[in-house]
């Protein structure tokens, strides 16, 4: 009941920090020739310090997540949009080989950068130094490090939010929505001196860069082995050919999809899959008289009768990882559940010391990994444990803080009583079990 006045209390306070309604550099036009790339190379090349980098893509409109926009700034070196959908018929490697190189040349300021650098790669922009605007607001403690919270937190300034969920394909882009896409680089340079600052003051600016280093240099994301199996309400589908109706539904959408560069969830989303996967369509009538399936009804029916062909779906292929829900820990591992629910609350414990999020002062997966693995009869040494956790990625500012909690809790039998939040994942592991 006093959430209303503290939620109220908020938008007061936000609403008297100062909207920046424009960006502070003028706003450019949309560079769409390569006259217009070599000239903010030239402007850039001849700026000084960091550059501030982002993308606006199109999630939830395209399959694909290119950049549809892409905004840069220098101190100096002026603001620049770039559309690159422009250049879709030259190799973008060749329109953008010298933007590149003066990219590389310095350190570029990315807030969320596993957002925007696999669609910056694609068009040939490839970083070899990154500050991340978010990783370093959570290092630095701070409890909300979205780019609008961290400017108002750190700069007195208030962004606009109307158009951060916009369709960024869209030709032409409407002018309200560049002067939002220029306003998230004309903060980004201030805040990270901001950012910086605290960092320095807390003694935590190494850690920050370490993490910026490591998403730089993190791996792209395996694929998934059966992603139709995360498709959203499939818990409620129990019996195998219904499964098999999600599995084959699922991929005819994503060929669907792809083939058309729309998001999934416009072809097709998860609820309706579901419902037809418990109420399947037995002729290409009924599957006509789906309203969600009309327009591809052919393909929609081919995928029934792949599913009829093929009812039977295996089990989830075993992984060599440890179990996702802690239920199953303690069912087929409970010392291991034991170390885990030790070594959690040992980090959680840290994590408060140090004013930071848990997840940001181990991973899970490297926790939960640790933890699954059996100890030998004679024990770790404490440089056993370094060796484990580095062969995970885990960077020298986490290993030389959580090194020595993981080696105390190792011989730990007794399981801690889980907290509410550990309760709330086993339960849903039941669920889904």
């Amino acid at each position: 009941m006093c959430m209303e006045p503290i939620e109220e209390d908020l938008e007061d306070e936000q609403e008297r920090i100062p909207l920046l309604a424009a960006p502070r550099t003028p706003l450019p036009e949309i560079i769409h020739t390569l006259e217009g790339v070599k000239s903010a190379v030239s402007q850039l090349h001849h700026g000084e310090g960091d550059i501030a980098l982002d993308a606006e893509r199109a999630s939830g409109y395209k399959y694909s997540q290119r950049a549809y926009l892409i905004q840069i700034f220098r101190r100096g070196g002026g603001l620049h949009l770039i559309d690159p959908i422009a250049f879709s018929g030259s190799d973008p490697r060749d329109v953008f080989s010298d933007l590149n190189d003066v990219i590389r040349s310095c350190q570029v300021v990315i807030h969320a950068s596993s957002q925007d650098l696999p669609c910056l790669r694609a068009v040939g922009i490839e970083p070899t130094s990154l500050f991340d605007t978010e990783l370093a607001g959570r290092i630095a403690g701070f409890p909300r490090v979205g780019l609008g919270a961290l400017t108002e937190s750190l700069l007195n300034i208030r962004l606009t939010k109307e158009h951060s969920a916009v369709d960024w394909s869209q030709r032409p882009l409407q002018h309200d929505w560049l002067i939002y896409a220029a306003l998230d680089v004309d903060v980004l340079l201030d805040l990270k001196d901001e950012i910086v600052r605290v960092l320095r003051e807390k003694e935590k600016l190494e850690w920050a860069l370490q993490e910026s280093t490591a998403a730089l240099n993190a791996p792209p994301s395996a694929p998934r082995r059966e992603p139709w199996r995360r498709t959203s309400g499939i818990h409620q589908v129990k019996k195998p050919e219904q499964l098999a109706i999600v599995r084959e539904m699922w991929r005819v959408r994503d060929a669907i999809a792809q083939e058309r560069d729309i998001a999934a969830g416009r072809i097709l989303n998860d609820r309706a899959l579901v419902n037809v996967a418990l109420k399947p369509p037995s002729t290409l009538l009924q599957v006509k008289a789906f309203s969600a399936l009309k327009r591809d009804a052919h393909l929609w029916w081919s995928a029934l009768e792949a599913a009829r062909a093929h009812p039977t779906v295996a089990r989830p292929a075993a992984s060599d990882g440890p179990p996702a829900h802690m239920r199953i820990w303690r069912e087929r591992s409970p010392l291991a559940y034991a170390r885990l629910t030790h070594a959690r609350k040992a980090l959680s414990d840290c994590a408060v010391e140090l004013d930071l999020p848990a997840e940001n002062l181990l991973s899970p997966d490297t926790l939960r990994r640790f933890c699954w693995q059996e100890p030998p009869e004679e024990g770790r040494s404490e440089s056993d444990v370094v060796d484990f956790l580095a062969s995970c990625g885990a960077r020298p500012w986490q290993i030389s803080h959580t090194a020595g909690l993981l080696l105390a809790i190792e011989r730990a039998t007794t399981p801690l009583q889980l907290s509410a939040e550990s309760k709330a994942e086993e339960a849903e592991g039941a669920e889904e079990g």
